[in-house]
């Protein structure tokens, strides 16, 4: 593991978001699901994220997630990435949605 300092840390932009729609990404190599993430004033944007393991699109709305906004767009099959959805492998590799503890405020930044 390499060491960072808390600068690098801090040009990391670590936004919480509010799923507000969840479409099939039918031309994603692995199951997906394309993310409609409300950031507050950073505005809507659009993510993909290889979830279907562990959620249904429909009790994925409304749900408040993390996300990595600063990232440049990465084109995901027919699909441009807006931002890096966090997350963490289970046991089988499959992935388990970074949380947020208690509700906070669209576009708050991990301090």
């Amino acid at each position: 593991m390499q060491t960072i300092s808390w600068h690098d840390f801090e040009k990391v932009e670590l936004r919480a978001g509010t799923i507000i729609e969840v479409q099939d990404f039918p031309k994603a190599r692995k199951p997906a699901y394309q993310l409609k993430v409300d950031f507050g004033s950073l505005g809507m944007k659009w993510s993909s994220a290889q979830i279907t393991k562990h959620y249904t699109k429909q009790e994925l709305i409304g749900r408040q997630i993390l996300g990595v906004v600063n990232f440049p767009e990465k084109q995901i099959a027919n699909f441009m990435s807006q931002f890096l959805v966090t997350g963490l492998a289970d046991e089988n590799g499959d992935i388990v949605l970074t949380a947020v503890e208690r509700p906070v405020p669209n576009g708050s930044k991990l301090i």
